[in-house]
């Protein structure tokens, strides 16, 4: 199979010769064309991964072929050649979207390196893509914070790879999200999705759920069913709070990833599954695996690929959009006309801890709709909804409802981002002035979602 399938259109059949013969010997198909006519009709009949164009041709201007190109295929990437470049040529041509400009006679090994960038940063730019309208089919998983631009990087990469994925992360973060964007950016994305709660049933279902059974397994068992691995075969089996899976089940789990081959329960048939399996818990399961709660083999199996996600606290810089983009669901959904907040209301929700994360966020947004009568949304009607002051007693620390843990790491947070900006972002001195290894404020910091200038002990202040 070809890297890419490539046209090249110039009036010089030599050069059409050379540059196909060396595009052949790296592996790419590159179909010819003299001239502005022929190459049309082969781009109306064929999809092509890049075009490489020549300003002056026989029956038309390389510019305008460009233009055209573009309009029809706004994704194609589009390089440019001339052997009469001028600058308004180049310039022209970038301003209609042309990647690159190269100038005659060409240099093939440069050719070969512009060819693999245009076609790696086409790639990226997919992918992308791919995964806004993924991400953007609920919206919770938007963001523009650090965070959530390293998260869409590796669920990006995740997908290209058929290992097994964990993705860890507290209660309505989004965990099934990413499982569904990691299937439906992957080669099975036309394979089926399944997806089984271990959480959700009790410990003598799951098995049945998983691996199906014969008739008359068990009482009720009156007729064959496939499990939930063979339903999902050369697709994603997603197991959700696999945290909670029973001990007994753990083992029998295990054996398939490693096996790659289930039975029935009831059965004797051995049956090989082709499937990928991403889990998902909100339980720490390396001090499971100490407690002999979880089995540790089990995990070096899942974590392959691990994925944490972050609490919406370590990103409040993504709430004004959340909320933005959850406020005009919820007004359409409530049949009322376009709402906005006011002026501070979008600051009293990011200073909201939200324990429970998007998903609380998301129903508090849906709560405001219900429940304020004008258009727009004020801060006081935040904080009534919320149940929160503006002024806490006792300096604001404890909140009714709100876990000792999230208060903590508040507190925390708090601390540590007064403490850098009293030291000018400086990481040594601030660990220093806290009792801190340095290596230990970096790992508190970053978990925080805080940055400092990165300033080592020998640094210039």
């Amino acid at each position: 199979m070809p890297r890419a399938h490539l046209l090249l259109v110039d009036d010089e059949p030599a050069i059409l010769t050379t540059l196909q013969k060396a595009l052949s010997l790296e592996g790419y198909q590159a179909d010819v064309a003299g001239g502005v006519r022929v190459a049309e009709e082969k781009l109306a009949k064929k999809a092509y991964d890049l075009a490489l164009l020549d300003v002056h041709l026989p029956d038309g201007d390389g510019v305008d072929l460009l233009q055209r190109v573009r309009a029809a295929n706004p994704g194609l990437p589009v390089l440019m050649m001339s052997g009469h470049g001028t600058v308004d040529a180049a310039v022209r041509a970038t301003r209609l979207g042309a990647l690159h400009f190269l100038e005659k006679p060409i240099n093939t090994d440069a050719l070969l390196l512009t060819i693999e960038q245009a076609l790696r940063l086409h790639r990226a730019e997919a992918e992308a893509k791919a995964l806004r309208r993924v991400i953007g089919q609920t919206g919770e998983l938007l963001g523009e914070s650090p965070a959530m631009k390293r998260l869409a990087e590796q669920v990006s990469r995740a997908a290209k790879s058929n290992a097994n994925v964990l993705v860890t992360g507290e209660r309505g973060t989004g965990k099934e999200l990413v499982a569904r964007a990691i299937h439906e950016l992957s080669p099975r994305s036309r394979g089926p999705l399944e997806k089984l709660n271990c959480a959700a049933l009790p410990s003598e279902l799951i098995e049945s759920e998983l691996f199906g059974h014969e008739a008359g397994a068990f009482t009720g068992a009156t007729k064959q069913r496939r499990g939930k691995f063979e339903r999902a075969s050369l697709g994603t089996l997603f197991l959700d709070e696999v945290g909670d899976m029973p001990l007994a089940m753990q083992a029998k789990l295990l054996r398939v990833l490693q096996e790659r081959e289930i039975e029935r329960v009831g059965g004797n048939e051995v049956i090989r599954v082709d499937v990928r399996v991403v889990a998902a818990t909100n339980r720490d399961l390396p001090s499971a695996c100490e407690a002999v709660a979880f089995r540790a083999d089990l995990y070096d199996r899942l974590n392959v690929l691990p994925l944490a996600l972050p609490p919406l606290r370590a990103r409040r810089e993504d709430i004004p959009l959340l909320g933005a983009h959850f406020l005009s669901i919820a007004a359409a959904e409530s049949d009322r006309p376009a709402m906005r907040f006011g002026a501070d209301a979008l600051a009293a929700l990011s200073a909201y801890a939200f324990p429970g994360n998007v998903r609380e966020l998301r129903n508090v947004i849906e709560r405001l709709v219900i429940l304020t009568p004008d258009d727009e949304i004020s801060e006081a009607d935040v904080r009534a909804c919320l149940n929160v002051s503006a002024k806490p007693p006792g300096g604001g620390l404890y909140r009714p409802g709100v876990p000792l843990r999230v208060l903590l790491e508040e507190a925390e947070r708090a601390i540590v981002e007064e403490a850098l900006a009293a030291h000018g972002g400086q990481m040594a001195k601030t660990a220093r002035a806290l009792g801190l290894e340095r290596s230990h404020l970096y790992k508190k910091a970053k978990s925080l979602g805080l940055r400092g200038d990165g300033k080592g002990e020998g640094d210039a202040d």
